[in-house]
């Protein structure tokens, strides 16, 4: 169940690299990129990626994305990431199937409508959707044609349909409403299969929903703030979870987990620079 023992105050953006059959992940608060055994400081938040070839990755950190070299941990910045902007930072991320990075951003402090969603694809970043108080939940259908985003807040995951390049092809509309509910979603990634797994937070499980958004079942894991899923593994079914242990106290809250699963996930997409 542990796949990694080193307690994050903020566990977050897991990544399997496919080329590397390794798994990354984040300690926001920490200013921590880790991978088992080995971890990479950074001087400021640093809290998603996307795999670009073997060695290299793209980072995002609170002023910018950059291209990170694995080997020697120098790291370069590819462009500005609301650098002007001291109130927010980055925080969930992904790859999309067309090879564009999708990087949301939220205030420091979680102040109301200080973030938004945007999108890096061959040099150009656009901003999607805003505002945005706490990002999340960035994942998308196997085919490219849709993608899914939260702003953990309002407790509703939304979809919206893609174009060939991977940007969207219309207004956002809602997927999953967990409103009313317990469940605040965190991140999330999608199956082989279009199902959607999300981690939320205060309730130590990642839930499953089908294309429709019906429910499937959830995996339970022994830290309270679940943060984000990673499905990983020679075959792709063994579900990875970051945690957060900012708040709480307890060995296993920060931890980083892993079950083996029925599901066969999907490989995460390469960032095209």
């Amino acid at each position: 169940m542990i796949y990694d023992a080193t307690q994050c105050q903020l566990g977050e953006g897991l990544l399997w690299h496919p080329e590397r059959a390794e798994l990354f992940w984040f300690d926001i608060l920490g200013h921590r990129l880790h991978r088992k055994g080995q971890q990479w400081q950074f001087d400021t938040y640093v809290s998603a990626a996307g795999w670009v070839d073997h060695d290299t990755l793209l980072v995002a950190s609170a002023r910018a994305l950059h291209r990170f070299d694995i080997t020697s941990g120098d790291h370069e910045e590819l462009c500005p990431l609301e650098a002007d902007n001291t109130v927010t930072r980055s925080n969930d991320g992904r790859a999309d199937p067309q090879g564009g990075f999708w990087i949301g951003t939220m205030g420091i402090d979680a102040e109301a409508d200080a973030g938004a969603i945007y999108r890096y694809y061959k040099g150009e970043l656009r901003q999607l959707f805003a505002p945005i108080t706490i990002s999340n939940a960035i994942c998308f259908a196997p085919d490219g044609k849709t993608a899914y985003f939260t702003d953990t807040p309002t407790q509703k995951i939304m979809r919206v349909a893609l174009d060939t390049d991977g940007w969207p092809a219309g207004d956002p509309t809602l997927h999953i409403n967990l409103s009313g509910t317990d469940f605040r979603p965190d991140g999330a990634v999608v199956d082989a299969a279009g199902n959607l797994w999300n981690a939320q937070w205060g309730t130590a499980r990642v839930a499953g929903y089908t294309a429709n958004g019906d429910f499937i079942k959830a995996f339970d894991f022994p830290a309270d703030q679940t943060t984000c899923p990673a499905f990983g593994g020679p075959d792709l079914n063994i579900l990875h979870c970051t945690s957060a242990a900012v708040g709480l106290t307890g060995a296993a809250q920060g931890q980083t987990f892993s079950i083996k699963t029925d599901i066969a996930g999907q490989a995460e997409h390469r960032v095209i620079l």
